[in-house]
């Protein structure tokens, strides 16, 4: 019988081996941030270019520290704005409070004597218009605004006004108030959703009645002018303590069109933080937290002039409001867990950015840096 030919089995040819490249958590952030850890850098290049020329850097650390403040504070007082009005074009938005912002200093520079700080900067310490600046004092703005795009909602007040300040004191007095000022609204909302907070959720029910619309408009208004009253020094601190008309033209035409480029990114990542927590995409709970906050501030900013974290004061409203609303609904262990989590990562981003700010005034200011030597080495 004859042997039937065995095929030849098909073998495929060798090739080099293909490495598989690996992606790392930071390897994705960084691709997908490129373009703006690009700016960083660029920013960063040219506060060390400027910064040993006074009138030139006194404008380009007033641009990083204005376009950070909007950014990042200015969200804690138009975040609950835009997101329960996410319907509304945002031009009109724009518009609204951006008029309201045009007022608001108007009146500061009239009253005031060519100060837009509402005397915010009269405090001893700062009072001073600086003739020379260093690196950091450049480089904070910066800062603020990388830790910004990662949803870190840092305080601006303490970021900005600690690298100018004379002395510790300072810093201690701003610290005493912005601690104040969130116990107080920790509390004050704390106390408001536990004991109405049946009668909050049944204005909440169904669909918003117009007046609401307008109370919100109304009150988001009134509260972007106590915030601004108070935040206002953090922009202005790198500027003469008393500006002349076209001074003055710049610093609030720079503003109010960084505003207008604010509402048109809808918030951009921080208003995550403001959406990320209960309800306030509905006009009814925004108006409540917003009423509130305006409230506290308008307290604050008639106690004194000493310049105070907003920041403090909006993410002890945030936590008081949320535990209010778990206790008295009786929520289950998780959820109160998951609250406690958004609590303590608030927290701790406004810590960081208080340690990060306290760094860099020890490092900037030779008086702070032979007082805690005092302090440690008596």
């Amino acid at each position: 019988m004859p042997k039937t030919k065995k095929h030849a089995k098909h073998v495929l040819p060798a090739q080099p081996h293909k490495f598989v490249k690996r992606y790392s958590l930071v390897d994705v952030v960084l691709q997908k941030e490129k373009k703006f850890l690009y700016f960083i850098a660029f920013s960063l290049i040219v506060a060390g270019a400027v910064y040993p020329y006074p009138n030139i850097a006194m404008w380009v650390g007033f641009a990083f520290a204005g376009y950070s403040a909007i950014a990042n504070d200015s969200i804690q007082t138009i975040g609950t704005f835009i997101g329960s009005n996410e319907d509304k074009k945002w031009y009109w938005q724009w518009l609204f409070m951006g008029l309201i912002f045009v007022g608001t200093v108007t009146y500061s520079w009239v009253a005031f004597n060519g100060d837009v700080s509402y005397e915010r900067l009269a405090t001893p310490g700062l009072e001073k218009t600086p003739t020379s600046f260093v690196y950091l004092q450049l480089a904070s703005p910066i800062i603020l605004l990388l830790l910004t795009r990662f949803r870190i909602p840092v305080s601006t007040t303490f970021m900005l006004l600690s690298v100018f300040s004379a002395t510790s004191g300072t810093i201690v007095s701003m610290l005493s108030k912005s601690i104040s000022g969130y116990f107080l609204a920790f509390v004050s909302a704390f106390i408001i959703y536990v004991t109405l907070s049946k009668l909050i959720k049944r204005f909440i029910k169904g669909e918003a009645h117009a007046f609401w619309v307008w109370a919100q408009w109304i009150i988001s208004g009134f509260l972007w002018y106590t915030w601004l009253a108070q935040d206002l020094a953090n922009i202005a601190v790198y500027l003469p303590r008393q500006l002349n008309i076209y001074e003055f033209l710049v610093f609030t035409g720079f503003i109010f069109l960084g505003l207008g480029f604010l509402f048109y990114k809808k918030g951009d990542r921080i208003q995550n933080v403001i959406n990320e927590k209960s309800e306030v995409r509905d006009v009814r709970s925004a108006t409540i937290i917003d009423l509130v906050y305006s409230l506290i501030l308008f307290y604050f900013k008639e106690v004194n002039n000493v310049p105070m974290s907003t920041t403090w004061v909006f993410v002890g409203l945030l936590a008081g409001r949320e535990l209010g609303m778990r206790l008295r609904a009786h929520d289950s262990g998780e959820k109160f867990a998951k609250t406690f989590r958004l609590i303590g990562k608030d927290v701790l981003s406004v810590t960081i950015g208080l340690i990060i700010s306290l760094i860099l005034a020890i490092a900037i200011n030779p008086v702070m840096q032979d007082e805690l030597k005092s302090f440690f080495f008596k």
